[in-house]
């Protein structure tokens, strides 16, 4: 602490991301992030992109990333209007909760979800209400029937990995005409339903999508917001009054590329849903219970083990799972699927844990 910082400074509790361990070859399955390599069409955009002398570098990017913007609205049957684009998902949900969340009523949001949102209500002095989900972890909409400033959730969730029908995404955008709810589907392409096909007919919805996943560029830092233009506009405007050029020319080029190549992306998601049902039936064979899953991970827990020793004797053999330290899921460890490799070294690493004296 010090004299100097801003009171909010003082109040603020940062999110803490995924452990980046600097290792030469961990078995890293704490961050969600994609196991195998972009499309070719990536690489070649980037060498496009920089060049020989990498003379493009010299000057700043798009400021509104249209190229970009054009690719993905087309992939999407949106226009241009209704897409945009920011420095990851997390930066295009900052904007959301600054733009669009702050009102008199409260914002509402999973008691277990995506851990950045009370940040984020804290950073912004937003009011906030958490609802609780139902013993199974899933979420039930019509909880959300409170009168509110607005409605964020992840679909799949987050930790958890449930995902809610398309129908009940609609009845709860129908039911809340005066207020935004955003979808976070961080996870959507692997498992759940999109909810951009509802935009045309709600104003109230704004979707939100990133590339860290299902197209393996988390390290390029690109995310998107799918919505009404007038949405799109206040987003715009909090971005243009913050960061004029959040999006570099490298991230601009590969991830439109990344876009164009569907073959790869489809036979990504494939390998990784397949990993996804294999894993899960591993974690199932040594007694784990493992909550349903739509994303890119799945959630699980023992009875007869702590989670927070597993976590630690797994992190002792280089094999690195998410655990969090929270109410209801301090028994559960998120894990990320990996390659079907690093999926065995993780279950064979339990088999020997469980045999053992991790209890």
């Amino acid at each position: 602490m010090s004299l100097y910082w801003s009171d909010i400074v003082h109040r603020l509790s940062p999110y803490v991301p995924g452990e980046q361990p600097a290792l030469a070859h961990p078995v890293k399955l704490n961050t969600n992030e994609n196991p195998y390599p972009p499309s070719p069409a990536v690489l070649a955009a980037i060498r496009d992109e920089v060049g020989e002398t990498g003379e493009s570098l010299r000057r700043y990017p798009d400021p509104t990333a249209r190229k970009l913007r054009e690719t993905v609205a087309a992939y999407h049957g949106l226009a241009i209007e209704q897409v945009f684009a920011g420095n990851g998902s997390d930066e295009v949900l900052a904007m959301a909760f600054l733009a669009l969340l702050k009102h008199d009523r409260p914002l509402l949001f999973p008691d277990i979800t995506y851990s950045f949102y009370p940040t984020y209500a804290k950073l912004y002095d937003i009011v906030y209400q958490t609802v609780p989900l139902a013993d199974d972890f899933t979420i039930r909409i019509d909880d959300y029937a409170a009168p509110n400033g607005g409605i964020v959730f992840p679909n799949p969730n987050a930790p958890t990995g449930h995902a809610l029908p398309l129908a009940d995404i609609e009845k709860l955008v129908a039911a809340n005409p005066d207020s935004v709810v955003v979808i976070d589907e961080a996870y959507v392409d692997f498992g759940a339903q999109s909810a951009v096909s509802l935009i045309g007919r709600y104003p109230n919805l704004l979707v939100v999508h990133t590339v860290s996943k299902s197209r393996s560029l988390a390290g390029m830092r690109v995310g998107f917001a799918f919505g009404d233009a007038k949405l799109i506009d206040a987003l715009v405007r909090v971005k243009d009054s913050f960061n004029s050029y959040p999006l570099d020319r490298v991230a601009q080029a590969a991830v439109t590329a990344a876009y164009a190549d569907e073959a790869w992306f489809r036979d990504c998601r494939a390998k990784v849903i397949a990993g996804r049902e294999r894993l899960s039936a591993g974690l199932s064979a040594l007694g784990f219970d493992v909550v349903p899953s739509a994303a890119n991970f799945v959630f699980a827990r023992h009875e007869s083990h702590d989670a927070a020793t597993l976590s630690a004797r797994l992190r002792e053999k280089e094999i690195f799972v998410r655990h969090f330290k929270l109410p209801r899921i301090d028994q559960h460890l998120r894990i990320t699927i990996g390659t079907d490799a690093e999926c065995d070294t993780l279950l064979a690493a339990l088999r020997e844990l469980l045999d053992g004296s991790a209890a």
